[in-house]
């Protein structure tokens, strides 16, 4: 069920670009900001204390790896992780490295899921947006439907083969070291899509309200 869950995450967000407009773009920043919101307290409430329970002294180090990482990811796909997309590719050729970040950034976030949190409901609310963005970018750029439904039907495979992955005894011998990563990608995504949810970082009433809700409803799940 957890790879369905992720995958149909993806898919959501493509159909949903199918029928968008620019100006109805715009007012993704609302529910960005409440992915962010959620996906940080998410992050917080369930995999930090579970991280400082594993048997490693180098959290933090791991954690501000994993912050490092994202940064570097972020300057090949441009910031698309937290709904920021430029495509200006004038031969249309499939965009590997946008790819290849986001595949790594993607594959990082299955890691932690498990049954002892709820993270999963954290990414499918976060992937949801990001998956809409990134289709209605490559609708609107023109890129053939070949292209474009084949990057985003890998994009979708990503996490669920992160998952996968992680329940390989030998990644498991470094499941506390992944888990610190992953944390310190989700605090700068997080952080960085609260950031610049509204227009001249200055947060309106709706912003506001939308971002308590993030966290209150990220508490009580």
């Amino acid at each position: 069920m957890v790879y369905i869950f992720l995958f149909l995450a993806v898919a959501v967000g493509y159909l949903a670009a199918l029928g968008l407009k620019t100006k109805e773009l715009k007012q993704m920043s609302i529910y960005l900001a409440f992915s962010g919101a959620f996906l940080l307290s998410m992050t917080i409430l369930e995999l930090l204390p579970e991280a400082f329970e594993m048997p490693t002294e180098r959290i933090g180090i791991f954690i501000m790896g994993g912050i490092l990482l994202q940064i570097c990811l972020e300057f090949f796909s441009k910031g698309a992780e937290h709904g920021h997309v430029h495509l200006h590719d004038s031969k249309r050729n499939f965009p590997w490295l946008l790819f290849l970040s986001l595949s790594i950034h993607a594959l990082l976030e299955g890691f932690p899921i498990s049954e002892d949190n709820n993270i999963l409901i954290g990414i499918i609310v976060h992937k949801i947006p990001v998956a809409l963005i990134l289709s209605f970018f490559f609708i609107r750029a023109n890129y053939s439907k070949t292209v474009t439904i084949s990057f985003m039907t890998l994009f979708a495979i990503m996490t669920p083969l992160g998952h996968w992955l992680a329940g390989f005894e030998f990644l498991q011998t470094y499941h506390a070291e992944i888990t610190a990563i992953v944390i310190g990608i989700f605090l700068h995504v997080s952080t960085t899509i609260l950031y610049e949810s509204s227009k001249d970082h200055k947060f309106n009433l709706a912003k506001l309200v939308t971002i308590v809700l993030g966290i209150v409803l990220a508490y009580f799940i």
